[in-house]
């Protein structure tokens, strides 16, 4: 993976099920990763290896909220490409990444 979140960056998402009050469409997402047309959007963290979020792995019809490995995340590899976190990521809604 390259750009892996440091240590500081992880701790400040909420942590698993601290957001499940929220409805998914008004979830903060904190990181997006990426590779090719596939895209993975991050909203909590259990501190150590488990996201929660929104995959989409090119196929809108398929995509959906669940768990997430972070370390399955950072040894996925394709060709020569492995994903890459956007470092421009801004916070924002997910209904707001919905829309585009």
């Amino acid at each position: 993976m390259w750009n892996i979140p440091t240590k500081e960056e992880l701790s400040k998402l909420p942590k698993l099920y601290e957001t499940e009050h929220i409805p998914a469409e008004e979830k903060i997402i904190y990181l997006h990763f990426f590779l090719g047309q596939c895209d993975w959007y991050i909203a909590e963290f259990d501190g150590d290896d488990l996201f929660f979020g929104y995959a989409n792995l090119g196929d809108d019809d398929m995509a959906e909220w669940g768990y997430i490995s972070f370390n399955e995340l950072r040894n996925i590899r394709e060709h020569c490409a492995e994903i890459d976190r956007d470092l421009y990521w801004k916070l924002k809604r997910f209904s707001e990444i919905k829309k585009n």
